[in-house]
């Protein structure tokens, strides 16, 4: 990548964007559901989503096996690329990556070669790797495409990852980002601790990916030395909103204009958090474990009309006893959190 492209990465994503992590859109026979999948990519472009990230949790990582990763990554940079030309914003596209070190640059590889532009870089599979080996590890990745980095929650595939680690993986100079979703206010802390002590604040954009807390991370500041400025998470890279991603991209909006009239309106906006995250337990299954996150997304998806079904690619995967009925409470509830009048007017378009 172009030195000024990356600059233009960074300065995009400093900024602060709604990025959506991208499901995977199935017919009742687990296949690609290409139509769907395209109209998927168009919603959350034209709901104001500043990027997408595909490839990742809320894709499936068994795409892979399935022999679908480049095939859904392809379909999502065809229909960026058609936005991109219709409206002249800059979308950016983040290509999930897991595996050992192989597998990951490979990844990266083929997320290069279809014009992404960034890797979200899991770490799950190197369960027993030392701080030394993991950071060889993004090392080598980041050589192919600028690299966000993931804490991704143990409970969903993830490992644990000190303020060491952190602290060793902020040394790396192809770092624009880090996507901080342990679900877990320490380990978060852990993050933004690092990030001060390297001096690369300016550089390095935080993104919440904690799903139960997205309003709290995004209008907190959060501890630096003393007389610096303050760090705070600029966006979110979320499974959550990969659902009702035009009230998220309205949420951001609101939530920078709290920031630039000193706090006006933050009260109300926690309010709304609470609300989000209660929302977010029914849709990511918090009560068990998150056993049925990803085919709660599926099921908004599914009754707004994106999807034609909540299936996934494993089929003893989806929604968890009484999680439909935690899902028809949390609507009835908050029914302003919900974008069903947006999709309502546009899926025909979406699904030409």
């Amino acid at each position: 990548m172009a030195a000024s492209d990356r600059k233009a990465l960074r300065a995009a994503l400093l900024d602060g964007l709604v990025i959506p992590a991208h499901p995977l859109a199935l017919s009742a026979e687990r296949t690609l559901d290409e139509r769907r999948q395209v109209a998927l990519t168009r919603y959350y472009t034209e709901a104001g989503a500043g990027g997408v990230a595909v490839g990742v949790h809320s894709t499936q990582f068994a795409i892979r096996a399935a022999g679908l990763y480049e095939p859904v990554l392809r379909l999502a940079a065809d229909a960026v690329a058609e936005a991109r030309r219709a409206t002249g914003r800059s979308i950016v596209t983040i290509a999930g990556a897991i595996g050992p070190t192989p597998q990951a640059v490979a990844e990266a590889e083929t997320a290069r070669r279809l014009g992404y532009d960034a890797v979200l870089l899991s770490l799950g599979a190197l369960r027993e790797a030392s701080v030394a080996e993991l950071v060889a590890h993004c090392r080598r990745v980041a050589e192919v495409l600028p690299l966000v980095g993931f804490y991704l929650q143990p409970a969903v595939g993830g490992r644990l990852l000190d303020e060491g680690f952190w602290r060793r993986f902020l040394e790396i100079e192809g770092i624009v980002a880090i996507k901080v979703a342990p679900f877990n206010r320490y380990q978060t802390l852990d993050v933004v601790r690092a990030l001060a002590a390297s001096g690369r604040a300016a550089d390095v954009a935080l993104y919440t990916g904690n799903d139960d807390a997205i309003v709290l991370d995004l209008l907190a500041d959060f501890p630096q030395a003393k007389g610096a400025s303050p760090l705070r998470f600029v966006g979110g890279l979320l499974g959550q909103w990969g659902v009702w991603t035009r009230r998220a991209a309205q949420l951001l909006e609101q939530v920078k204009r709290c920031r630039r009239e000193n706090g006006a309106g933050a009260l109300e906006l926690l309010a709304v958090g609470q609300q989000l995250t209660d929302a977010n337990a029914a849709l990511f299954d918090a009560a068990n474990a998150f056993r049925g996150c990803i085919p709660g997304i599926h099921e908004v998806l599914r009754r707004q009309g994106l999807l034609s079904g909540r299936w996934c690619l494993d089929p003893q995967e989806d929604l968890s006893a009484g999680q439909a009925a935690q899902i028809d409470r949390v609507l009835h509830a908050y029914p302003h959190l919900t974008d069903d009048d947006f999709v309502r007017e546009n899926l025909e378009r979406w699904l030409r």
